[in-house]
């Protein structure tokens, strides 16, 4: 009788993927959120920063959508940073698992910051928890539109950007 007891837990978690299963839809929104943060052992210097953005799919998988960053560091002195982007990505649909690639552009700005246009390939994965929910991480490769006349050093000056966040589906 025990035996058959300890089957039932088992059973339950191997028909979960198939019951947590989502894929995104034509017509669908997204929003997505991520932050982080860092202090000295003193608490003297502090970092914050967030990200959130929020997409809607022309299709199964193409999303677009508008990204908004912020951070703030205080050491000393305040400084506040900020980034706007509009995205464009193709969602590769593997039930739970969803890769996608994509691009972005957009423009950075704020205190001691070279204010500037940026652009550049993204790319990531979003695995879903159950049906309107999941995690993702995401990285970017941002190059400056710089008054500069030698374009390489604008790529080569570039950034590349993290993220690991959570995302609702509706």
């Amino acid at each position: 009788m025990l035996r058959k007891c300890v089957w039932v837990p088992v059973v339950c978690l191997a028909l979960l993927p198939a019951v947590a299963s989502a894929q995104f839809q034509e017509g669908d929104w997204e929003l997505t959120l991520t932050g982080s943060g860092l202090s000295d052992n003193d608490f003297d210097a502090t970092t914050l920063a967030m990200n959130a953005s929020l997409g809607y799919f022309f299709s199964d998988q193409i999303e677009v959508g508008l990204r908004q960053g912020i951070g703030f560091s205080e050491n000393g002195d305040s400084t506040f940073t900020g980034a706007t982007s509009v995205f464009a990505d193709f969602h590769f649909d593997l039930d739970r698992w969803q890769p996608f690639v994509g691009g972005n552009f957009g423009y950075i700005y704020g205190d001691n910051v070279e204010e500037t246009f940026v652009a550049g390939p993204e790319g990531g994965v979003k695995y879903f928890v159950n049906n309107t929910t999941f995690i993702f991480g995401s990285v970017q490769y941002q190059f400056f539109f710089e008054d500069d006349d030698d374009a390489e050093d604008s790529f080569d000056d570039g950034q590349w950007v993290y993220g690991l966040g959570i995302g609702f589906r509706w």
